[in-house]
């Protein structure tokens, strides 16, 4: 079964046009499939709106595109919904607004003034008449995971030993360890990003595709055939090997 993957996008639409481009170029090669995004779609990025309507455009003139909910659009959602609400999984004494998790710059991108400078209140009620509720709806409806062929589609991971369907979504979308430790194989080739390396790393049981464009790294897009998954660049392809 073949797809492509992006990894953690975080607000860079140019990042994300250019994967695609060379998405579009290797599909010209080698024939169509699916473009799953495992994302973190928001934040840090200055241009969390353009990525959001990009994607939603996408889609809606059917493409072949799945795309994922990561730990950052479901506290953008969450933030929306109510400021309020503690996010599980993130740490008691941050907030979506703090600037190491830059919700800010996601707000500011729909025209939002000073997110991270003024009373959440305030901030709120800007952020619920400018963000259109088609993004709010769209961001709310993403899958936490997505299974195609032998492999298993996912923002942060998965709990070693859980079955597939019993995962929970904060498990799906902010889990490290166990998971990360773990040698064992899933039962599927877990694609995954969350966690920031500096170029996508195949370590035979998984395949994390987070390389770090939320810090002035690249945004990777791959290629995968069975287990087996290319890099794409400008070049053409460049083999993942497993780790080990």
């Amino acid at each position: 079964m073949r797809a492509y993957a992006i990894g953690d996008i975080h607000g860079h639409l140019d990042l994300l046009e250019a994967a695609h481009d060379l998405i579009a170029a290797d599909m010209a090669r080698e024939g169509h499939a699916s473009v799953i995004h495992v994302g973190d779609l928001v934040d840090r990025g200055e241009n969390s709106r353009g990525v959001i309507e990009f994607l939603m455009a996408g889609q809606a003139r059917g493409a072949d595109w799945v795309v994922l909910k990561g730990n950052h659009d479901r506290m953008f959602s969450r933030f929306l919904h109510n400021p309020g609400e503690s996010e599980p999984g993130l740490r008691a004494e941050l907030s979506w607004l703090h600037p190491r998790l830059g919700g800010g710059p996601t707000l500011a991108s729909y025209g939002v003034h000073a997110p991270g400078d003024r009373p959440v209140a305030a901030v709120h009620a800007d952020a619920l008449a400018a963000v259109p509720q088609a993004h709010r709806d769209w961001l709310e409806a993403r899958p936490a995971q997505h299974r195609l062929g032998c492999c298993l589609y996912v923002h942060a991971g998965i709990r070693p030993g859980v079955a597939f369907e019993d995962q929970t979504e904060t498990d799906l979308v902010w889990i490290r360890e166990p998971f990360l430790s773990n040698p064992t194989d899933h039962g599927a080739l877990i694609v995954h990003g969350h966690t920031a390396l500096d170029a996508a790393t195949h370590y035979g049981n998984r395949l994390n595709l987070d390389s770090g464009a939320a810090y002035g790294g690249p945004l990777s897009a791959v290629a995968i055939e069975g287990r087996k998954a290319w890099l794409l660049t400008p070049q053409g392809r460049v083999a993942l090997l497993p780790e080990g």
